[in-house]
């Protein structure tokens, strides 16, 4: 299972992003949530423990209908400190996690504004 906990639903990636994810099993979207500024390191580190909680439900439920024996998989990529502190839980059960790398293309437009388009290129796992 790759478990997207993201905020790009994985119905608008490119076919190189999704063979990439699909190499883990079916794709399943978890929004990764908003996170206030105010927030205070108590509030994410709350915040975190329930999304790793969820994270772990939906891997055990996944694991008693799968025979594939694929190894799970967690895209995650949102606010820094949460990321980080979901990213910390994760590793210390074990399971694998991945940030989506892209590469940035800029047009500049006749008005001065630019366009950033971000292109998939690879999964890179978090050590």
């Amino acid at each position: 299972m790759f478990i997207n906990f993201t905020n790009h639903p994985s119905g608008a990636w490119s076919e190189e992003q999704l063979a990439a994810s699909r190499h883990y099993g079916e794709i399943f979207d978890l929004p990764f949530p908003t996170v206030e500024p105010e927030a205070t390191e108590e509030d994410i580190e709350a915040i975190a423990v329930a999304f790793f909680r969820e994270i772990c439900r939906i891997i055990r439920e996944a694991e008693k209908t799968s025979t594939s024996g694929e190894p799970h998989a967690v895209h995650v990529m949102g606010e820094m400190t949460l990321t980080y502190a979901v990213v910390r839980l994760l590793k210390e059960a074990d399971i694998t996690c991945v940030a989506s790398t892209t590469r940035r293309e800029v047009s500049s437009l006749p008005d001065g504004s630019k366009v950033s388009t971000f292109r998939f290129v690879r999964l890179r796992r978090y050590e």
